[in-house]
């Protein structure tokens, strides 16, 4: 039902306050009293006490006979585990990858890890007189595509290193250049990378266009995907602190929160990446 008044469809108010109570526990990572947990709900003890009897009768919390403390139960990590099971990053990527083209007004991709490398899934192209096609499909060199340094700097796989390290021979054996200079000159590239949180190709793949990379995280903290956008030097702003740059940030924080990512200092402490700054 649609009200009338306000435009908004109507809800159970009761079961929108007795959530409050259930997004403070998942918060704050630990058992917690009644009085705390009501205090950060913003109600009284009493009130307070009224939900977490009907939240233990259905089992989406449960306390220590001990402590008295509350966490939540068995059936929250049901409903956690259904809802991450449902996590699909090409389906949820749809109209955050839209709203990213309409705001740079160029084409963007989604690439996951595939078989054989990075791999371009999803696109939206923004339909300039001039097209720049990133097809789906596509795997992508790891050390001179934006998309590919993306996971070279932020994706932990073995079989990476070993596809990276293919990539690098035959570079330096192509020019006439040791393995350990071409090693030397990626690394340096990954430090930047690493430190602005966005991976970025200026004409190293395709002369003439320019591209950048964004890496995207799933609840555990790891990498599980890229969105890329590409564009012509001269109209594709490459500039680190740039709007393209801090447009796709955004977009591939979104995405990450809708997988589940946390970058709350707890998540920080247990070891999950920060956005510009992540494990190798």
């Amino acid at each position: 039902m649609v009200s009338k008044v306000t435009g908004e469809r109507q809800g159970i108010q009761s079961i929108e306050v007795g959530f409050r109570l259930l997004n403070v526990l998942s918060a704050t990572n630990r058992p917690m009293m009644l009085r705390d947990i009501a205090k950060g709900a913003g109600m009284s003890a009493a009130k307070a006490h009224r939900y977490m009897v009907s939240f233990l009768r259905v089992g989406i919390v449960e306390q220590d006979p001990a402590s008295g403390r509350y966490d939540l139960g068995a059936y929250a990590l049901q409903l956690g585990l259904s809802g991450l099971g449902r996590l699909d990053p090409v389906r949820l990527s749809g109209p955050i990858l839209e709203n990213l083209c309409e705001e740079i007004q160029g084409s963007v991709g989604l690439a996951v890890w595939g078989s054989g490398g990075a791999t371009i899934v999803r696109i939206v192209d923004f339909g300039a007189p001039v097209t720049i096609t990133l097809r789906h499909g596509t795997v992508l060199p790891l050390s001179k595509s934006a998309t590919g340094r993306a996971f070279a700097a932020f994706c932990r796989s073995p079989f990476l290193k070993k596809l990276l390290d293919e990539e690098l021979r035959e570079t330096a054996a192509g020019s006439q250049t040791s393995i350990t200079t071409v090693r030397r000159q990626l690394e340096k590239t990954l430090t930047d990378i690493r430190e602005h949180g966005i991976s970025r190709a200026t004409g190293s793949l395709t002369p003439g266009i320019n591209g950048f990379s964004a890496p995207v995280y799933d609840h555990s903290g790891g990498m599980v995907a890229s969105i890329s956008a590409v564009g012509t030097v001269g109209e594709f702003d490459a500039d680190w602190d740039g709007p393209i740059a801090k447009a796709m940030l955004a977009a591939a924080a979104e995405l990450s929160a809708r997988l589940g990512f946390c970058s709350t200092p707890e998540a920080k402490a247990s070891g999950a990446p920060e956005r510009n700054r992540t494990a190798t």
